[in-house]
């Protein structure tokens, strides 16, 4: 349990102590108009109030991430609160705040066009391709988990195929509307029922009969899953996460000064690392590795999320508790399609004020959501994981790229960018859906590329430093 109050407590104090720390490195400032004024259209641009920005923005990014991924990462054992606690504070939370402050800074522009800006014009053709895959990827795998959440509380009363399409209506819905219509109006709501949910867990956790382990970095794996570099494929949302940067400019685009950036973007990764926290201290209190990894081989985390909720709340309070893990996914998955339109009208040039041209956009989305469906959610999860989290690499190297060109302390971005640019690399060199190489040799290879990566990316920055004088000397 001291291990549990600590982290959570580590988490505050991150957001009051490195979040201000990260903000002064920026110099966010309030005599700047952001693009909810400057770009205001009705539909994707526009002025909300703080607290509404920051609900919607948490349950954009939290996703299943910080409940699905933090129940699997248990199966390593307490080890996992320190990726939460440690990913969260100095990496997850930072990618998250420069990606939306850069965004804001550049018209609310989506991470292929600041990977074009900054990171070169081929740049924005292949992250663009990568963002509308793990988008599309993102809103079918939230499409089949809050189905099968809301499956198991029914007790299979109505068929599967209506929740389905229930959601895909919704989703569509909340694609092509203005964002204030729907989005804006119910994510307070759905935000109270989540956190009402997630907080009775974790204070009948403290005073139930059940032990929260103390910290320990053995692997208690019941695979013996190697956590290099596993586990931080397993517990993305709650850490670090690419799918972060592609809902940060979704808020950009409505947030009303700069200076409520840290509490936007920077807080809410911190929230939401506190309800993976809550839900990785449930899963190894209620189980053991062995029985938790057949739970959730017998109904995905699903059925886990459902045993603990009833565990410990009972049924009542406890279907309170299922339905903000039910909310998170929906949430998520409606930014996620309406993330892609966006990014699709943005590359193609094509105004979002006329309704017909979002159904232009949306149903080629839906379509090819509703064919993935059919394909088995282990095998869309293990692509998204890597797809996620190499999203993240390219938001991080963006962000490292904007403080070195601003003259600012890049440090803070580059060595989360550099440690999750080798792990990517040795993931998808060792899995089974990469090149299925031996780990020992991976993690070679994958240093090689990192190191030769990294020597470009300087190489970039520097010219790009050298072009950004020579434009401000022809200016002056």
């Amino acid at each position: 349990m001291i291990t549990f109050l600590v982290s959570i407590m580590l988490l505050i104090v991150g957001y009051f102590t490195y979040g201000k720390f990260i903000e002064k490195i920026f110099e966010p400032t309030d005599d700047r108009k952001t693009p909810a004024y400057t770009s205001n259209d009705g539909v994707d641009y526009v002025p909300m109030p703080t607290q509404k920005n920051a609900m919607i923005q948490l349950l954009n990014i939290a996703g299943t991430g910080p409940i699905f991924g933090p129940i699997m990462g248990a199966l390593f054992g307490p080890v996992a609160f320190l990726w939460i606690v440690l990913g969260s504070i100095f990496a997850g939370a930072v990618h998250d705040y420069l990606t939306g402050m850069i965004s804001i800074r550049n018209k609310g522009a989506h991470i292929p066009e600041l990977a074009g800006k900054f990171l070169g014009k081929f740049s924005r053709h292949i992250v663009n391709a990568f963002s509308l895959l793990l988008l599309v990827l993102v809103g079918t795998v939230f499409i089949s988990t809050p189905a099968s959440l809301i499956d198991i509380l029914l007790d299979g009363k109505v068929a599967f195929g209506a929740i389905l399409g229930a959601i895909f209506l919704y989703y569509f819905l909340s694609t092509i509307l203005p964002i204030d219509k729907i989005i804006g109006r119910i994510y307070p709501v759905l935000g109270a029922v989540l956190l009402i949910g997630t907080i009775s867990i974790g204070i009948s956790l403290l005073f139930s009969d059940y032990r929260i382990p103390e910290l320990t970095l053995g692997n208690l794996h019941p695979d013996n899953l190697p956590i290099f570099p596993m586990l931080f494929f397993t517990i993305t949302c709650g850490a670090l996460s690419g799918f972060h940067a592609t809902q940060s400019p979704i808020i950009s685009r409505t947030t009303q000064k700069e200076s409520q950036g840290r509490y936007i973007f920077y807080g809410m990764m911190i929230a939401e690392a506190v309800i993976a926290m809550i839900w990785a201290a449930a899963a190894m209190s209620l189980f053991d590795g062995q029985t938790l990894s057949e739970v959730i081989a017998a109904g995905t985390a699903s059925a886990a999320v459902n045993e603990i909720a009833i565990t410990l709340l009972g049924a009542i309070a406890g279907t309170v508790a299922v339905l903000g893990a039910i909310i998170l996914p929906i949430t998520s998955g409606d930014t996620a399609f309406r993330a892609a339109r966006s990014i699709i009208a943005d590359y193609l040039g094509i105004g979002q004020r006329n309704v017909i041209n979002r159904l232009m956009i949306a149903f080629p989305l839906f379509a090819i959501a509703y064919g993935l469906t059919k394909i088995d959610f282990n095998i869309l999860w293990r692509y998204f994981s890597w797809a996620n989290q190499a999203t993240a690499v390219i938001a991080l190297w963006i962000g490292t790229m904007y403080l070195f060109m601003k003259g600012k302390n890049y440090i803070v971005s580059l060595v989360p960018a550099i440690f999750m640019t080798y792990m990517v690399f040795v993931y998808i060199l060792n899995a089974q859906i990469g090149l299925r190489l031996d780990l020992n040799f991976s993690f070679v290879i994958g240093l090689i590329l990192t190191v030769l990566l990294t020597i470009a990316f300087f190489g970039k920055a520097k010219k790009n430093k050298v072009d950004e004088i020579e434009v401000d000397t022809k200016v002056a």
